[in-house]
């Protein structure tokens, strides 16, 4: 574990009214060390608070996981820059460090993370599907698309993706597609959903498309998110394996409680911990959190998409970013993420998303990674077994459940702003408290910046020491740009 997160043996921390104005050293709490907690923490340190940061794995990043068991770094939990350019809140960080990104998508589609010529997809019998049938199919999709957002005008009430497109489809029968280009368009209705993690049945039409995104494309961190949360922890005291399971307010601060028994007191705390977590009311609040909050945290969706992980000792598959099996269901579908095209090893990563997800949850890790290369061997016949694999498990990790949020049917996605709003002096943030860039790293980032800018104000204002500390931003936010490394093979 890094040297930078304190493993000393732990005491209550107290900080009295008589302490505070002698050290002039206000406090706070954060709570899960992702990447808005250490933002949140970070941010408040450098604004001379004392912070202590509680985590309940034996890691920092939470769902950021870049594993090095292959030798090399592989991320089995966020692996994209969504937005590559300048206006990123992350950009500046990632810049200064050096690190190397992966562009493998020139512009910024919701449908596409990837550019249409970069796919190589094949039927279950192994034939490759020409590129101009991906690429028609491809706009013929996007067409469905747009046909859909007349019906979002027409209805008040919101329905899902899956109903919306049926519903088309029966308006537009020039639109409709058979034999194999229906199975193409299958696959391109499982990649979104893999983008939302979610089932095309449960997606709001009302709310899909309404997250901002930034310009640049999305690029591939190819030395993984590891770096940047190890840069943003450095200095911070973390304790790890402490499971929050209570958190009391009052006039005074905060108390909040460790599954181990031990107690830390501060003027605030900012909770950061996955949407899953609160959703399972595995933290306890006192007083309860008010209703329009917990309504917010209980109406919010949250969504599953795993990595499975393979790692081989020889190249045999076509030089492109994705390969990608059609089906006759978009369940039925599969997708390989090339690692190779971006970082040089001979990975692929199988990503399934929804209900396909939670089912090859269920396997173990041995029959899950058996699972995916079956696919693999189904269309390239001449696929060595891997010699090692990795499987992320999101959905079912009790410190995450669930990958990230998305907008499910009939839920307004102002749920995201009610679930960043504070509760006297408890701060929300994470992606799920993101209304602009929900579901995404620098989503994450930039809603742990503002809680802790919150944080600061309501503290200092309520001991009128509000001109004494700097402002809560990170010393990226002031510092020189340097540009972004993107490659693109």
């Amino acid at each position: 574990m890094e040297s930078r997160c304190n493993n000393l043996p732990l005491k209550k921390v107290s900080y009295s009214n008589v302490e505070r104005r002698k050290s002039l050293s206000p406090s706070a709490i954060v709570i899960g060390a992702g990447f808005a907690g250490i933002a949140a923490a970070h941010a408040l340190k450098n604004a001379n608070f004392q912070v202590v940061l509680l985590e309940s794995r034996d890691r920092i990043g939470g769902r950021i996981y870049t594993d090095y068991s292959f030798g090399f770094p592989v991320d089995l939990g966020a692996s994209w820059l969504h937005g590559v350019c300048k206006e990123n809140p992350l950009a500046p960080l990632i810049g200064r460090l050096g690190l190397p990104l992966y562009r493998t998508s020139g512009d910024n589609s919701v449908l596409f993370d990837h550019d249409l010529e970069s796919y190589a997809l094949f039927d279950t019998d192994g034939h490759q599907v020409p590129q101009e049938l991906v690429q028609k199919v491809g706009d013929v999709f996007e067409s469905i698309l747009k046909e859909t957002d007349k019906l979002r005008c027409e209805h008040g009430e919101d329905m899902s993706i899956a109903q919306a497109i049926t519903i088309v489809l029966e308006r537009c029968p020039d639109l409709r597609q058979e034999g194999l280009a229906y199975n193409v368009l299958q696959w391109y209705l499982c990649r979104m959903e893999g983008w939302f993690a979610a089932d095309a049945d449960t997606i709001s039409l009302k709310h899909w498309d309404q997250e901002v995104l930034l310009p640049g494309g999305h690029g591939l961190m190819v030395r993984g998110y590891r770096p940047v949360i190890n840069t943003l922890a450095k200095g911070l005291d973390i304790r790890l394996a402490h499971r929050v399971t209570k958190i009391a307010r009052g006039k005074k601060g905060v108390e909040v409680t460790s599954g181990n028994g031990e107690t830390f007191f501060a003027d605030a705390a900012i909770i950061t911990v996955p949407l899953g977590v609160l959703k399972a009311n595995s933290i306890k609040f006192e007083p309860r959190l008010p209703e329009w909050k917990e309504e917010a945290i209980s109406s919010l969706a949250v969504g599953t998409e795993n990595k499975i992980v393979l790692h081989f000792d020889k190249i045999f598959w076509p030089n492109v970013e994705f390969l990608g099996v059609v089906a006759s269901t978009s369940y039925g579908c599969s997708y390989f993420l090339n690692l190779h095209k971006a970082t040089g090893h001979p990975v692929l990563v199988y990503m399934p998303a929804g209900r396909l997800a939670r089912d090859i949850e269920k396997m173990s890790d041995e029959a899950a990674a058996k699972f995916a290369f079956l696919q693999l061997k189904g269309i390239l016949p001449d696929a060595s077994e891997p010699i090692q694999y990795l499987v992320s498990h999101w959905g079912t990790d009790e410190n995450s459940l669930g990958s990230y949020t998305y907008d499910a049917v009939g839920k307004s996605h102002e749920l995201c702003e009610r679930l960043r709003i504070p509760v006297d002096n408890l701060f929300f943030a994470g992606e799920a408290a993101s209304m602009k860039y929900t579901g995404t790293v620098h989503g994450a980032f930039s809603t742990g910046l503002m809680a802790a800018e919150e944080c600061r104000m309501r503290v200092l204002e309520r001991y009128g020491d509000l001109d004494m500390f700097q402002p809560a931003m990170g010393e990226e936010a002031e510092a020189v740009s340097v540009p972004l490394l993107i490659s693109r093979m």
